[in-house]
């Protein structure tokens, strides 16, 4: 399973940074791989900073759910406020991208993410970890990976090594 981990606000790469070690404290969860920071813009007409973005793989043995409550947890610890206004600025954002390969389709989930095959900061990430993996309903990463622009990301390098950002 993949989760999308995203900051623009308190000093962004320290919250995604922090995020990322706090997944791996989650009970009966393992924290497999972390993709390279990306530095993105951010999405919609708001004015804003732009945001820092990972991907991180999981192995759970809880409930989609279950993992939702702890993810929206971490996020209320960081300070996030959710202000009902979509695409509104963060100091953290964490999304189940996909759960294996269940479609989840509840008013609080929806897996997989339905905006993970239009949005680079997602695919960059999620190509660089696993460019193999079937998306339920979508197609391969690799293949979604090469029908996205990817210009826009920029490598955090300097906060650990980077594979390929984008098609393969």
């Amino acid at each position: 399973m993949y989760i999308g981990v995203g900051s623009n606000l308190n000093e962004p790469v320290n919250q995604v940074q922090n995020a990322i070690e706090e997944l791996a404290e989650i009970p009966d969860t393992m924290r497999v791989l972390v993709s390279t920071l990306v530095h993105s813009p951010p999405l919609g007409e708001c004015a804003q900073p732009d945001y820092i973005n990972a991907v991180v793989a999981l192995v759970t043995q809880l409930a989609p759910e279950s993992l939702l409550d702890i993810l929206q947890r971490i996020e209320s610890e960081h300070g996030r406020t959710r202000s009902g206004k979509r695409w509104d600025a963060r100091t953290l954002d964490l999304d189940i991208l996909v759960f294996g390969a269940r479609r989840i389709a509840t008013e609080r989930l929806t897996v997989p993410h339905p905006h993970l095959h239009e949005r680079s900061f997602v695919l960059g990430p999620l190509n660089e970890l696993a460019p193999d993996l079937w998306i339920t309903g979508l197609g391969a990463v690799r293949v979604l990976a090469q029908q996205i622009d990817f210009s826009e990301l920029q490598p955090l390098t300097e906060y650990g090594h980077r594979k390929t950002i984008g098609a393969n």
